[in-house]
């Protein structure tokens, strides 16, 4: 078996951007793959190239956990040799060795840049006359092979493959800015959070703790949500502030027309991440909102409750199926199969679908709004997840 000494690493829509912004962006992505390896205790070495990444060190680990970082097409386990045909040749020979046997399928994929003397296809001809000289009677078959070898001349070395890890695309994580996702115990919020991160936005939390109006499950399945998000940042802090709304839940029962209690708390609960935002700098807002999934998610209730604050809302989620988000929540590890008690029962037995902005506001005007969401700022708990860990730091001033 062909022992492999390097992990190439291919990047995406990077390359679609002006020089100093793609500069940028890979120097991010290389801070991003460093925290991530650094996070697992690996030793490595990396060499950065045009359009590849090579990394030397543990290459199954290091392709594991390369894998998992925003911006990565996909990766290969790999050996590095020489860039004449000869060497190529020889170490494409190696992998074959282990892994194609005579009526196999078999195609090589050949890549040739700033390289001279022989072209891409020569290339290809040269490395399969060579596995055919000791592994003959193989079938080529270019559409759907059974086993393919990549091999690739480049000016500073070449590169030996027969397999690819798919990453998970995107931009690297802090080239968009920062945002604030309103997470809850559910299904949705964390995978909008995730796609706002694979588009390269760093992600914080906050969790509207319903107290009494609450299932006993919500706030450890919010907790362990930021902390599988947290994951997919190795190396970062994800925050998680949980904010204490069972004051103001009980405030609407008393005094506001409960029929419209969902778009109350999706109000108040805006506010809330939008002070959070301002305190922190955050440029947005991310919710899980889906459209027409339930009562608060009409187009129009969807207005009235946007125009409680000024900051930019993000819905990443707003047209995905929930077969798809579901989809998502198990890729990424926040799906839970028996989630336990997560009911809220502030919910009206008959939620209001259309609302009127001033019929909202009038019904505000009854509550102490100001109030209580100092109120809940300043008893919030700042909880930090780091690397699938999650533990309580000291109340923010």
């Amino acid at each position: 078996m062909t022992e492999c000494n390097s992990v190439m690493v291919r990047i995406g829509e990077l390359w679609l951007k002006s020089e100093p912004v793609k500069k940028q962006f890979m120097k991010t992505l290389t801070k991003n793959i460093k925290s991530a390896l650094d996070a697992r205790g690996l030793e490595y070495n990396i060499e950065e190239y045009r359009g590849r990444i090579l990394i030397e060190g543990n290459a199954g680990e290091i392709a594991d956990a390369v894998s998992k970082i925003f911006g990565v097409v996909d990766v290969s386990v790999c050996k590095t040799t020489g860039n004449t045909p000869e060497e190529i040749a020889d170490t494409a020979l190696e992998f074959a060795r282990g892994n194609l046997k005579a009526g196999m399928t078999f195609a090589v994929r050949a890549r040739r840049q700033f390289v001279k003397g022989f072209t891409s296809q020569q290339l290809a001809a040269f490395v399969a006359d060579k596995i055919w000289s000791e592994i003959p009677d193989f079938i080529v078959d270019l559409e759907n092979p059974e086993y393919e070898i990549f091999v690739e001349a480049r000016e500073y070395g070449g590169i030996v493959y027969d397999s690819r890890i798919e990453g998970q695309g995107g931009l690297p994580l802090g080239t968009a800015g920062r945002a604030v996702v309103l997470l809850s115990s559910g299904i949705d919020s964390p995978v909008a959070a995730y796609l706002m991160m694979k588009r390269g936005v760093s992600m914080s939390g906050v969790f509207m703790n319903a107290g009494k109006w609450a299932g006993s499950a919500t706030m450890e399945l919010a907790k362990d949500n930021a902390r599988i998000l947290s994951k997919w940042c190795p190396g970062r802090a994800f925050p998680l502030w949980i904010v204490n709304i069972e004051p103001f839940l009980s405030a609407v029962y008393n005094a506001c027309d409960t029929h419209y209690t969902c778009l109350f708390c999706k109000r108040f609960m805006l506010r809330v991440a939008e002070a959070v935002a301002k305190e922190n700098r955050y440029e947005g807002i991310v919710t899980g909102e889906n459209l027409g999934q339930v009562a608060s998610q009409t187009l129009q209730n969807m207005n009235v409750i946007s125009a409680s604050v000024k900051s930019l809302i993000l819905r990443p989620l707003l047209t995905y199926d929930k077969d798809e988000i579901v989809s998502i929540a198990r890729k990424i590890g926040t799906y839970h199969e028996s989630p336990g008690d997560t009911k809220c029962l502030a919910v009206p037995k008959k939620p209001a679908t259309c609302s009127h902005e001033d019929v909202i506001c009038s019904n505000e005007e009854r509550l102490e709004e100001e109030a209580l969401i100092a109120e809940a700022l300043r008893y919030a708990e700042l909880w930090i997840a780091r690397d699938g860990e999650i533990y309580r730091k000291e109340n923010p001033e």
